[in-house]
Protein backbone atom coordinates (compact mmCIF):
# COMPACT_ATOMS: atom_id res chain seq x y z
CA UNK A 1 0.00 0.00 0.00
CA UNK A 2 2.20 2.41 -1.43
CA UNK A 3 0.30 4.25 -4.48
CA UNK A 4 -0.14 7.95 -3.45
CA UNK A 5 -3.62 9.31 -2.84
CA UNK A 6 -4.39 12.64 -4.49
CA UNK A 7 -7.25 15.24 -4.75
CA UNK A 8 -8.09 16.00 -8.33
CA UNK A 9 -11.98 17.40 -7.72
CA UNK A 10 -13.30 19.38 -4.99
CA UNK A 11 -17.15 19.72 -4.29
CA UNK A 12 -18.51 22.35 -2.09
CA UNK A 13 -21.70 23.36 -0.76
CA UNK A 14 -21.48 25.65 2.14
CA UNK A 15 -24.10 27.81 3.84
CA UNK A 16 -21.88 31.05 2.45
CA UNK A 17 -20.68 29.62 -1.16
CA UNK A 18 -22.35 27.23 -3.73
CA UNK A 19 -19.06 26.30 -5.28
CA UNK A 20 -15.78 26.10 -4.55
CA UNK A 21 -15.01 29.15 -6.38
CA UNK A 22 -17.88 30.93 -4.40
CA UNK A 23 -17.10 29.51 -0.93
CA UNK A 24 -13.53 30.18 -1.33
CA UNK A 25 -14.46 34.52 -2.10
CA UNK A 26 -16.74 34.08 0.73
CA UNK A 27 -14.46 32.97 3.45
CA UNK A 28 -11.54 35.25 2.08
CA UNK A 29 -14.03 38.23 2.50
CA UNK A 30 -15.01 37.10 6.24
CA UNK A 31 -18.85 36.55 4.56
CA UNK A 32 -20.65 34.47 6.77
CA UNK A 33 -23.82 32.25 6.30
CA UNK A 34 -24.92 32.30 9.69
CA UNK A 35 -28.14 33.94 10.63
CA UNK A 36 -31.48 33.04 12.25
CA UNK A 37 -33.06 29.88 11.17
CA UNK A 38 -35.49 30.07 8.43
CA UNK A 39 -36.29 26.10 7.46
CA UNK A 40 -38.55 26.02 10.51
CA UNK A 41 -39.77 28.32 12.89
CA UNK A 42 -37.06 28.38 16.28
CA UNK A 43 -38.96 30.90 18.21
CA UNK A 44 -39.80 28.32 21.35
CA UNK A 45 -36.26 27.02 20.84
CA UNK A 46 -33.08 28.82 22.66
CA UNK A 47 -30.78 28.53 20.18
CA UNK A 48 -32.11 30.16 16.94
CA UNK A 49 -28.92 30.45 14.55
CA UNK A 50 -27.93 28.03 12.55
CA UNK A 51 -25.82 28.23 8.97
CA UNK A 52 -28.07 27.33 6.29
CA UNK A 53 -27.52 26.99 2.50
CA UNK A 54 -30.09 29.49 1.11
CA UNK A 55 -31.74 29.61 -2.29
CA UNK A 56 -30.99 26.11 -2.66
CA UNK A 57 -33.49 24.54 -5.10
CA UNK A 58 -32.84 20.82 -5.63
CA UNK A 59 -35.60 20.64 -8.74
CA UNK A 60 -32.52 23.10 -10.49
CA UNK A 61 -29.82 20.93 -9.61
CA UNK A 62 -30.72 16.57 -9.79
CA UNK A 63 -33.65 14.63 -11.27
CA UNK A 64 -37.19 15.61 -10.12
CA UNK A 65 -37.45 11.79 -9.61
CA UNK A 66 -34.90 11.53 -6.96
CA UNK A 67 -36.60 14.49 -5.18
CA UNK A 68 -39.21 12.50 -3.36
CA UNK A 69 -36.49 9.86 -2.26
CA UNK A 70 -34.09 11.82 -0.84
CA UNK A 71 -33.63 13.84 2.76
CA UNK A 72 -31.95 17.36 1.90
CA UNK A 73 -29.12 16.21 3.35
CA UNK A 74 -28.74 13.66 0.38
CA UNK A 75 -29.79 16.19 -2.34
CA UNK A 76 -26.80 18.84 -1.06
CA UNK A 77 -23.97 15.78 -1.23
CA UNK A 78 -25.36 14.90 -4.79
CA UNK A 79 -24.50 18.54 -5.92
CA UNK A 80 -21.81 18.42 -4.52
CA UNK A 81 -20.73 14.97 -6.07
CA UNK A 82 -21.41 16.51 -9.56
CA UNK A 83 -19.00 19.11 -8.71
CA UNK A 84 -16.21 16.89 -7.56
CA UNK A 85 -16.37 14.99 -10.69
CA UNK A 86 -16.79 17.87 -13.06
CA UNK A 87 -13.37 19.09 -11.29
CA UNK A 88 -11.84 16.29 -11.63
CA UNK A 89 -12.80 15.90 -15.39
CA UNK A 90 -13.89 12.50 -14.66
CA UNK A 91 -17.13 10.70 -16.06
CA UNK A 92 -17.55 7.96 -13.88
CA UNK A 93 -19.09 5.73 -16.77
CA UNK A 94 -16.09 6.14 -18.61
CA UNK A 95 -14.13 4.65 -15.57
CA UNK A 96 -13.70 0.92 -15.19
CA UNK A 97 -16.59 -0.78 -13.89
CA UNK A 98 -15.51 -1.92 -10.40
CA UNK A 99 -12.59 0.85 -10.10
CA UNK A 100 -14.75 3.67 -8.62
CA UNK A 101 -16.39 3.98 -5.55
CA UNK A 102 -17.90 6.02 -2.38
CA UNK A 103 -17.04 6.24 1.34
CA UNK A 104 -19.18 8.93 2.93
CA UNK A 105 -19.52 9.86 6.88
CA UNK A 106 -22.99 10.83 8.59
CA UNK A 107 -23.54 12.22 12.00
CA UNK A 108 -27.44 11.84 11.72
CA UNK A 109 -28.73 10.67 8.95
CA UNK A 110 -32.09 12.25 6.60
CA UNK A 111 -33.27 13.39 9.93
CA UNK A 112 -35.71 16.39 7.89
CA UNK A 113 -36.94 13.19 5.77
CA UNK A 114 -37.46 10.66 9.18
CA UNK A 115 -39.33 13.73 10.71
CA UNK A 116 -41.59 14.31 7.69
CA UNK A 117 -42.85 10.43 7.91
CA UNK A 118 -42.91 10.18 11.37
CA UNK A 119 -45.66 13.20 11.60
CA UNK A 120 -47.17 11.40 8.88
CA UNK A 121 -47.56 8.16 10.88
CA UNK A 122 -48.40 9.68 13.78
CA UNK A 123 -51.08 11.97 12.11
CA UNK A 124 -52.95 10.51 9.38
CA UNK A 125 -51.86 6.80 9.47
CA UNK A 126 -49.03 3.90 8.26
CA UNK A 127 -50.05 4.31 4.85
CA UNK A 128 -49.17 7.78 4.48
CA UNK A 129 -45.77 7.10 5.22
CA UNK A 130 -43.06 6.92 1.99
CA UNK A 131 -41.33 3.62 0.82
CA UNK A 132 -38.38 5.50 0.86
CA UNK A 133 -38.43 5.52 4.52
CA UNK A 134 -36.94 2.37 4.61
CA UNK A 135 -33.51 4.07 2.85
CA UNK A 136 -33.89 8.08 3.05
CA UNK A 137 -33.12 8.57 7.00
CA UNK A 138 -30.18 6.21 6.60
CA UNK A 139 -26.70 6.99 7.76
CA UNK A 140 -25.44 5.24 4.74
CA UNK A 141 -27.87 7.06 1.78
CA UNK A 142 -25.31 9.22 0.81
CA UNK A 143 -23.13 6.62 -0.55
CA UNK A 144 -25.53 4.68 -2.07
CA UNK A 145 -27.16 7.62 -3.77
CA UNK A 146 -24.31 8.76 -5.58
CA UNK A 147 -22.53 5.21 -6.04
CA UNK A 148 -26.41 4.47 -7.84
CA UNK A 149 -26.31 8.07 -9.80
CA UNK A 150 -22.48 7.56 -11.25
CA UNK A 151 -22.50 3.99 -11.86
CA UNK A 152 -19.40 3.93 -8.73
CA UNK A 153 -19.65 0.30 -8.45
CA UNK A 154 -16.17 0.01 -6.79
CA UNK A 155 -15.39 0.08 -2.61
CA UNK A 156 -18.47 1.54 -0.56
CA UNK A 157 -18.77 2.71 3.18
CA UNK A 158 -20.01 5.07 5.64
CA UNK A 159 -17.82 6.30 8.88
CA UNK A 160 -20.66 7.63 11.70
CA UNK A 161 -18.27 9.80 14.37
CA UNK A 162 -19.80 13.05 14.25
CA UNK A 163 -17.49 15.52 13.43
CA UNK A 164 -14.50 13.34 12.93
CA UNK A 165 -16.65 10.74 11.18
CA UNK A 166 -15.47 13.33 8.27
CA UNK A 167 -11.61 12.55 8.18
CA UNK A 168 -12.02 9.11 9.17
CA UNK A 169 -14.21 8.57 5.48
CA UNK A 170 -11.45 10.81 3.64
CA UNK A 171 -8.72 8.42 5.32
CA UNK A 172 -10.43 5.40 4.93
CA UNK A 173 -10.77 6.61 0.95
CA UNK A 174 -7.30 7.34 0.95
CA UNK A 175 -6.65 3.29 2.09
CA UNK A 176 -8.54 2.12 -0.52
CA UNK A 177 -6.72 4.26 -3.41
CA UNK A 178 -2.98 2.83 -1.68
CA UNK A 179 -4.46 -0.41 -2.00
CA UNK A 180 -5.10 0.23 -6.20
CA UNK A 181 -8.47 1.65 -6.24
CA UNK A 182 -8.46 4.35 -8.98
CA UNK A 183 -10.57 6.72 -7.42
CA UNK A 184 -12.85 7.22 -4.39
CA UNK A 185 -15.83 10.01 -3.74
CA UNK A 186 -15.02 10.82 -0.28
CA UNK A 187 -16.12 13.33 2.10
CA UNK A 188 -19.46 14.18 4.40
CA UNK A 189 -22.70 15.79 4.18
CA UNK A 190 -25.26 16.32 6.40
CA UNK A 191 -28.61 19.08 7.05
CA UNK A 192 -30.45 18.60 10.38
CA UNK A 193 -31.84 21.86 10.33
CA UNK A 194 -35.36 20.54 11.62
CA UNK A 195 -37.18 20.59 14.42
CA UNK A 196 -36.14 17.14 15.31
CA UNK A 197 -32.94 17.37 14.74
CA UNK A 198 -32.37 20.52 16.75
CA UNK A 199 -34.21 18.83 20.03
CA UNK A 200 -31.18 16.65 19.34
CA UNK A 201 -28.53 18.66 19.20
CA UNK A 202 -30.05 21.05 21.87
CA UNK A 203 -29.99 17.44 24.06
CA UNK A 204 -26.05 17.58 23.63
CA UNK A 205 -26.03 20.91 25.55
CA UNK A 206 -23.59 22.52 23.46
CA UNK A 207 -25.49 24.91 20.87
CA UNK A 208 -24.82 28.45 21.39
CA UNK A 209 -28.03 30.57 22.33
CA UNK A 210 -26.27 34.18 21.19
CA UNK A 211 -28.82 36.35 19.37
CA UNK A 212 -26.00 37.52 17.17
CA UNK A 213 -24.49 36.15 14.65
CA UNK A 214 -21.50 37.83 14.80
CA UNK A 215 -21.02 37.07 18.21
CA UNK A 216 -22.75 33.65 18.38
CA UNK A 217 -19.60 31.26 17.12
CA UNK A 218 -16.41 32.21 18.78
CA UNK A 219 -14.20 29.56 19.63
CA UNK A 220 -10.83 30.51 21.52
CA UNK A 221 -12.33 33.84 22.17
CA UNK A 222 -13.70 34.77 25.93
CA UNK A 223 -17.13 34.98 24.70
CA UNK A 224 -17.04 31.24 23.62
CA UNK A 225 -20.39 29.92 24.62
CA UNK A 226 -21.25 27.26 22.26
CA UNK A 227 -21.22 26.52 18.71
CA UNK A 228 -23.50 27.05 16.11
CA UNK A 229 -24.58 23.95 14.02
CA UNK A 230 -25.48 24.18 10.22
CA UNK A 231 -25.43 21.73 6.87
CA UNK A 232 -23.29 21.13 3.86
CA UNK A 233 -20.21 19.72 3.74
CA UNK A 234 -17.54 18.67 1.01
CA UNK A 235 -16.83 16.13 -1.48
CA UNK A 236 -13.29 14.98 -2.80
CA UNK A 237 -12.43 13.33 -5.43
CA UNK A 238 -9.57 10.94 -4.32
CA UNK A 239 -7.11 9.00 -6.45
CA UNK A 240 -4.69 6.92 -7.08
CA UNK A 241 -1.83 9.29 -8.57
CA UNK A 242 -0.74 6.57 -11.24
CA UNK A 243 -4.16 6.35 -12.28
CA UNK A 244 -4.55 9.92 -12.53
CA UNK A 245 -1.39 10.41 -14.34
CA UNK A 246 -2.95 7.60 -16.88
CA UNK A 247 -6.03 9.23 -17.24
CA UNK A 248 -3.86 12.30 -18.41
CA UNK A 249 -4.51 14.89 -14.98
CA UNK A 250 -1.94 17.72 -15.06
CA UNK A 251 -3.10 19.12 -11.91
CA UNK A 252 -4.14 18.34 -8.89
CA UNK A 253 -5.08 19.54 -5.49
CA UNK A 254 -2.70 18.06 -3.07
CA UNK A 255 -1.77 14.60 -1.17
CA UNK A 256 -3.63 13.61 1.71
CA UNK A 257 -0.15 11.99 3.22
CA UNK A 258 -0.97 10.78 7.08
CA UNK A 259 -3.54 10.36 9.57
CA UNK A 260 -4.42 9.62 12.79
CA UNK A 261 -7.22 8.94 15.23
CA UNK A 262 -7.66 8.16 18.72
CA UNK A 263 -10.69 7.64 21.35
CA UNK A 264 -10.68 9.90 24.78
CA UNK A 265 -10.57 8.07 28.25
CA UNK A 266 -13.69 7.53 29.80
CA UNK A 267 -14.81 10.74 31.79
CA UNK A 268 -13.87 11.05 35.67
CA UNK A 269 -11.21 8.41 35.45
CA UNK A 270 -8.76 11.03 35.46
CA UNK A 271 -6.48 10.59 32.08
CA UNK A 272 -5.86 13.68 29.38
CA UNK A 273 -7.95 13.62 26.46
CA UNK A 274 -6.01 12.25 23.27
CA UNK A 275 -5.68 14.70 20.77
CA UNK A 276 -2.56 15.29 20.72
CA UNK A 277 -1.67 11.55 20.02
CA UNK A 278 -3.71 11.57 17.03
CA UNK A 279 -2.12 14.92 15.86
CA UNK A 280 1.53 12.75 16.65
CA UNK A 281 0.33 9.45 14.93
CA UNK A 282 -1.27 11.62 11.85
CA UNK A 283 2.19 13.44 11.60
CA UNK A 284 4.24 10.20 11.94
CA UNK A 285 2.37 8.48 9.46
CA UNK A 286 2.98 11.29 6.57
CA UNK A 287 6.44 11.68 7.77
CA UNK A 288 6.47 14.80 8.42
CA UNK A 289 7.76 17.05 11.45
CA UNK A 290 5.79 19.17 13.58
CA UNK A 291 8.45 22.13 12.48
CA UNK A 292 7.22 21.48 8.42
CA UNK A 293 3.27 22.00 9.33
CA UNK A 294 2.35 25.45 7.68
CA UNK A 295 -1.13 25.52 9.32
CA UNK A 296 -3.36 23.54 11.41
CA UNK A 297 -7.43 24.23 10.69
CA UNK A 298 -8.87 23.57 14.06
CA UNK A 299 -11.69 21.77 15.03
CA UNK A 300 -12.88 24.77 17.14
CA UNK A 301 -15.47 23.42 19.19
CA UNK A 302 -16.11 27.11 21.27
CA UNK A 303 -16.86 25.21 24.41
CA UNK A 304 -13.90 26.64 26.82
CA UNK A 305 -13.33 23.34 28.29
CA UNK A 306 -12.97 21.96 24.30
CA UNK A 307 -11.08 24.85 23.31
CA UNK A 308 -8.36 24.39 26.18
CA UNK A 309 -7.80 20.86 25.70
CA UNK A 310 -7.51 21.46 21.80
CA UNK A 311 -4.92 24.70 22.27
CA UNK A 312 -2.94 22.33 24.73
CA UNK A 313 -2.99 19.50 22.03
CA UNK A 314 -1.87 21.69 19.35
CA UNK A 315 0.95 23.85 21.28
CA UNK A 316 2.05 20.51 22.94
CA UNK A 317 2.78 19.16 19.22
CA UNK A 318 3.87 22.65 17.79
CA UNK A 319 5.23 24.82 20.59
CA UNK A 320 3.86 27.84 21.61
CA UNK A 321 2.85 29.93 18.58
CA UNK A 322 4.53 27.53 16.61
CA UNK A 323 2.38 27.39 13.69
CA UNK A 324 -0.60 29.54 12.08
CA UNK A 325 -4.12 28.31 13.70
CA UNK A 326 -7.44 29.31 11.39
CA UNK A 327 -11.34 27.94 11.94
CA UNK A 328 -13.14 29.44 9.02
CA UNK A 329 -16.16 27.41 10.04
CA UNK A 330 -16.85 30.55 12.52
CA UNK A 331 -18.40 31.68 8.75
CA UNK A 332 -20.39 28.44 8.43
CA UNK A 333 -21.21 26.38 11.69
CA UNK A 334 -20.54 23.34 12.63
CA UNK A 335 -21.51 21.21 9.47
CA UNK A 336 -21.45 17.92 11.23
CA UNK A 337 -19.59 15.28 9.36
CA UNK A 338 -19.27 17.83 6.61
CA UNK A 339 -17.37 20.04 8.69
CA UNK A 340 -13.94 18.81 8.58
CA UNK A 341 -13.84 17.80 4.63
CA UNK A 342 -15.14 21.77 4.01
CA UNK A 343 -11.82 22.44 6.30
CA UNK A 344 -9.67 19.79 4.26
CA UNK A 345 -11.00 21.13 0.60
CA UNK A 346 -10.37 24.93 2.18
CA UNK A 347 -6.67 23.48 3.04
CA UNK A 348 -6.38 22.37 -0.71
CA UNK A 349 -7.52 25.95 -1.97
CA UNK A 350 -5.16 27.82 0.86
CA UNK A 351 -2.21 26.03 -0.98
CA UNK A 352 -3.12 26.38 -4.46
CA UNK A 353 -3.78 30.60 -3.44
CA UNK A 354 -1.07 30.62 -0.80
CA UNK A 355 -3.03 32.16 1.68
CA UNK A 356 -4.82 31.17 5.05
CA UNK A 357 -8.57 32.36 5.55
CA UNK A 358 -9.53 34.01 8.88
CA UNK A 359 -11.49 32.79 11.58
CA UNK A 360 -14.41 35.33 11.65
CA UNK A 361 -15.74 37.41 14.21
CA UNK A 362 -13.04 35.62 16.80
CA UNK A 363 -10.77 38.24 19.26
CA UNK A 364 -7.90 35.16 20.97
CA UNK A 365 -8.36 34.78 24.99
CA UNK A 366 -4.73 35.62 26.08
CA UNK A 367 -5.24 32.32 27.98
CA UNK A 368 -4.71 30.31 24.87
CA UNK A 369 -0.57 30.37 23.35
CA UNK A 370 -1.91 29.76 19.76
CA UNK A 371 -1.38 31.94 16.62
CA UNK A 372 -4.78 32.02 15.41
CA UNK A 373 -5.40 33.84 11.95
CA UNK A 374 -8.09 36.42 12.76
CA UNK A 375 -9.80 39.56 11.04
CA UNK A 376 -8.47 38.96 7.80
CA UNK A 377 -6.43 36.17 5.36
CA UNK A 378 -2.65 35.61 6.10
CA UNK A 379 -0.69 35.49 3.38
CA UNK A 380 1.79 32.61 3.58
CA UNK A 381 3.42 29.76 1.60
CA UNK A 382 0.72 26.63 2.44
CA UNK A 383 3.13 23.09 1.23
CA UNK A 384 1.43 21.03 4.23
CA UNK A 385 -1.49 21.19 6.50
CA UNK A 386 -3.48 19.71 9.42
CA UNK A 387 -6.94 19.36 10.04
CA UNK A 388 -8.49 18.24 13.09
CA UNK A 389 -11.77 17.03 14.26
CA UNK A 390 -13.58 15.69 17.29
CA UNK A 391 -16.95 14.55 17.45
CA UNK A 392 -18.59 14.73 20.56
CA UNK A 393 -18.39 10.83 22.72
CA UNK A 394 -14.38 11.46 22.26
CA UNK A 395 -13.58 10.76 19.30
CA UNK A 396 -10.39 12.54 17.70
CA UNK A 397 -8.64 12.19 13.97
CA UNK A 398 -5.96 14.47 12.62
CA UNK A 399 -5.30 14.43 8.66
CA UNK A 400 -1.74 16.05 7.03
CA UNK A 401 -2.63 17.44 3.60
CA UNK A 402 0.66 18.18 1.43
CA UNK A 403 0.99 19.91 -2.01
CA UNK A 404 2.20 17.61 -4.32
CA UNK A 405 4.45 17.91 -6.94
CA UNK A 406 2.99 16.88 -10.41
CA UNK A 407 5.64 17.35 -12.64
Amino acid sequence: MTARAVVTGIGVVAPNGFGAADYWTATCRGRSGIGRITRFDPRKYPAQLAGEVSGFDPGEHIPSRLIPQTDRMTQLALVGAEHALAGAGVDAAGLPEFDAGVVTASTCGGFEFGQRELQNLWSKGGEYVSAYQSFAWFYAVNTGQISIRHGMRGPGGVLVGDQAGGLDAIAHARRHVRGGTGLILSGGFDAPLCSWGWAAQLAGGRLSTARRPERAYLPFDADAAGHVPGEGGGLLAVENADAARRRGVTRVYGEICGYGSTFDPRPGSGRPPTLRKAIEIALDDAGVAPGGVDVVFADAAAVPELDRAEAAAITGVFGARGVPVTAPKTMTGRLGSGAAPLDVATAFLSMREGLIPPTANVTLSPEYDIDLVTAEPRPAPVGTAVVLARGQGGFNSAIVLRSADWN
